[in-house]
C-alpha cells in the first residue's frame, strides 16, 4: 500500500511542475498571445469592479438623501 502513496505523490509533483513550467513559458514569451489575453481579462475584470463600485456608491448617496 505504501508504494501507491509514494507513486501518486511523485505523479502529483510532476503534474504541478509541468503546469508551472507551461505557465512560465507562456508568460515570459515577449508579446505572447496568452499574456495579451490574460492582461485583457484582468483589465476587463478591473473595469467591471470599478463600475459596480461606482453604482453602489451612487445608490448609497441617493438613498441617504431625504425625500421632500
Amino acid at each position: 500500500m505504501r508504494a501507491h502513496k509514494g507513486q501518486s505523490t511523485v505523479e502529483y509533483i510532476l503534474l504541478v511542475t509541468a503546469v508551472v513550467a507551461v505557465i512560465i513559458l507562456f508568460t515570459t514569451t515577449k508579446d505572447s498571445t496568452f499574456q495579451n489575453r490574460l492582461t485583457s481579462v484582468f483589465n476587463n475584470a478591473t473595469q467591471d469592479m470599478l463600475n459596480v463600485a461606482s453604482r453602489l456608491q451612487d445608490n448609497a448617496a441617493s438613498s441617504s438623501t431625504p425625500a421632500n
